[in-house]
């Protein structure tokens, strides 16, 4: 399986260098990379001053091939109903989106040796591998240790391994 890797806008070498590595740890997959690509206009919410998630991920899913797809952008994000997200996917589709503007947030609460940029990074990670799970059929998990497990604020996500459980790695397999 190959999920390439679609940078929205500027993104870091090592966020892409580090997407590629947690996907290719937890699910096996090869990952190859997309030129950046710049987001629509009509995509930006001016009054909430976010992009809509859901059109990023339509807008994604278009340039995917028979592969999956990972868009990353640095930009904020909402979905309907919800003030904001760090990603996207539907269960089963081909496109996921990850955002990794909130991500970076509060990490100065950190009681780890970790520096802000590795849990930043681990945050990211954690993400990605959650989003395409999703692309694989993965459901949320009742397990909060559980990379698949639902996490609306940086504290869950900082809580969640970046590995499925074993229970989520069986309906894989």
């Amino acid at each position: 399986m190959l999920v390439e890797i679609l940078p929205i806008g500027d993104l870091e070498p090592s966020i892409k260098r580090e997407a590629s590595s947690a996907l290719r740890n937890v699910y096996g997959v090869q990952v190859s990379f997309l030129e950046k690509k710049h987001v629509p206009k009509n995509i930006y919410d001016g009054s909430r001053e976010q992009y809509r998630a859901e059109r990023l991920l339509e807008f994604s899913s278009r340039l995917c091939r028979e592969n999956k797809i990972l868009a990353i952008t640095e930009d904020d994000m909402y979905y309907t109903g919800r003030n904001y997200v760090f990603g996207l996917a539907y269960l089963g589709g081909n496109a996921s989106i990850v955002s990794t503007y909130r991500l970076r947030k509060e990490t100065g609460r950190n009681f780890s040796k970790k520096t802000d940029n590795e849990v930043f990074i681990g945050r990211v990670r954690k993400e990605v591998v959650h989003e395409i799970g999703h692309t694989f059929g993965l459901e949320h998990c009742d397990n909060n240790k559980c990379v698949m497990s639902f996490s609306p604020t940086v504290q869950d996500v900082d809580r969640k391994e970046e590995y499925l459980c074993g229970g989520c790695r069986r309906k894989i397999d």
